[in-house]
């Protein structure tokens, strides 16, 4: 034994290190499967977002998937813990993850290349949705890029970003089941605006129209769509809603699809960044802002810094005039805002090419912009809701609109009301925070917006400002990577408890109908 000592001691650093080489690898896959970017991009704090499928990367640290793809939080013998499960009831929620052929953001995990392109999707969607972090500004900019955007807390969101920022957060939902008969709602994990954006206008209709019929049929012969139909799920579009509700091939846009025409897509409750005020078929919720706290210091902080900037210009507008004239309120406001008095009129011009279209989507120029103006104008676009209105709340700048399908009251009820003083549904004295003006009488000559303007006091325009500033937490969104600090609703919570109670409803046997006036209305009862 003595004399083969050596021997077995060769053998047993070989083994060692055999093992130690087989970790060292296999760290390696692991570590790169989880970061497939260069390490440059490290330097830039852009994350990964997390995949579609919740099996394809780790969850949350309480959370476990299970057998069918949905996501549960992990039972706890602890009684805090086993007290919050009991807080669950009538709030559990499953997540129901789609098959990798419908999911957007795959090649985010299997590549690293696409990660050299700044406009890639896997570049504008990282940091679960939040997108690139918005560098401090160069040192003596202020007045140029708008130093007034603190460090800390503020991204380059994309507009279309709703559906992963969602995604994120409800994948940290403390009330997620595996048991779909015990769940009050199914969340459909589904991206219908990123699956839409794979396709160029001018494309073919049955292009644009068989990815979102393909998935309705899968979707339709789930166990979870059984048992109500369907009207027990909900998921987020983060589109307006006429861009879902577009024909066949005789679509003369070229853009958009049916996905939200289709009787399936009918029996679920959709989010959308705009709703057909005169028909609901969906619910608006609002486009995601820069702004994305992890706190509510932060949020405070911010409110403060809006409440003390100073507003040299009256009004400010940033936006394109359209082609041949088709949206002449645009060339007025522009026209007006170029004839005006120098420091009457504050304005980002987007007309000119991709000089114009860069500038317009610098977060820090947009924000001081807004920050440095007591009116903010918000005339229709493509649309009549505009990113921009909620970029105008969150820099406490007094939106004016220009048609009632614009306005927060019409399309964001359940975030332009503020819930804790509208007790009980009670009618409230809700202070006026906002300005409309009839277009045609600024497009026919009737009446100058300056002038409009210039009819507020100074008092009324404090108190409408504070109006503006004490919304800004109903329309952001938090930071989903991490857990909030202190005690504040955001959009995701306002959006997700009117769903709830929605869901509770439906789960009641009630069969509700569409949206009308900010409430539901029941159109039966089962018996």
């Amino acid at each position: 034994m003595e004399a083969n000592y050596p021997k077995y001691v060769l053998y047993g650093l070989l083994i060692v290190g055999s093992w130690l080489l087989s970790c060292l690898l296999h760290f390696q896959v692991f570590h790169l499967s989880l970061f497939p970017y260069p390490s440059y991009l490290l330097s830039r704090r852009v994350v990964l977002p997390l995949a579609l499928d919740a099996r394809f990367l780790p969850p949350p640290p309480d959370v476990a998937g299970d057998d069918d793809g949905g996501i549960v939080r992990r039972r706890s013998s602890s009684p805090a813990k086993a007290a919050a499960e009991a807080s669950c009831d009538g709030r559990y929620v499953y997540v129901l993850e789609v098959p990798r052929r419908f999911q957007m953001l795959t090649e985010c995990v299997e590549g690293p290349k696409v990660f050299d392109d700044p406009y890639h999707v896997c570049v504008v969607m990282s940091n679960s949705g939040l997108g690139p972090v918005i560098p401090p500004a160069a040192a003596g900019n202020a007045t140029v890029d708008g130093d007034i955007i603190p460090n800390t807390g503020w991204y380059n969101t994309d507009q279309y970003a709703l559906e992963v920022i969602f995604h994120n957060r409800m994948r940290r939902y403390e009330c997620l089941t595996g048991d779909m008969a015990a769940a009050t709602a199914v969340y459909v994990a589904f991206y219908p605006a990123l699956e839409l954006n794979r396709h160029k206008c001018g494309s073919s209709a049955t292009e644009r129209n068989e990815p979102p019929r393909e998935f309705l049929r899968w979707l339709t012969s789930q166990p979870s769509w059984a048992a109500l139909g369907g009207r027990d799920h909900f998921m987020v579009a983060a589109r307006t809603t006429w861009m879902f509700r577009r024909g066949g091939a005789g679509d003369s846009l070229g853009c958009g699809n049916g996905f939200l025409s289709r009787p399936e897509s009918g029996n679920m409750t959709v989010l959308t960044y705009e709703s057909n005020i005169w028909e609901r078929r969906d619910f608006a919720v609002p486009y995601p802002s820069y702004f994305h706290p992890s706190s509510a210091r932060e949020v405070s902080a911010w409110q403060a810094t809006a409440r003390a900037a100073r507003r040299p210009w009256l009004f400010a507008f940033a936006g394109a005039r359209r082609a041949n004239g088709t949206l002449a309120i645009r060339d007025h406001i522009i026209d007006e805002c170029t004839a005006s008095p120098p420091g009457r009129c504050g304005m980002l011009d987007c007309s000119h090419g991709l000089e114009g279209s860069i500038t317009c989507r610098s977060p820090r120029r947009l924000v001081a912009l807004f920050a440095s103006a007591r009116f903010c104008l918000q005339p229709p676009g493509d649309s009549f809701m505009r990113r921009s209105s909620i970029d105008t709340v969150l820099a406490g700048c007094i939106p004016v609109f220009f048609h009632e399908a614009s306005t927060f009251k019409k399309q964001y009820q359940w975030h332009e009301r503020d819930a804790d003083a509208d007790n009980d549904n009670a009618t409230v004295d809700r202070r006026r925070y906002s300005v409309v003006i009839d277009p045609d009488d600024v497009v026919e000559g009737r009446v100058r917006i300056e002038e409009v303007l210039r009819r507020f006091s100074d008092d009324e325009v404090a108190a409408m400002r504070e109006e503006v500033i004490r919304m800004i937490p109903r329309f952001v969104y938090k930071d989903p990577r991490v857990r909030f600090e202190g005690d504040m609703r955001d959009a995701f919570d306002i959006t997700f408890d009117e769903i709830m109670a929605r869901m509770r409803r439906i789960k009641n046997g009630e069969i509700l109908g569409w949206k009308l006036d900010g409430d539901d209305d029941v159109v039966a009862k089962d018996s």
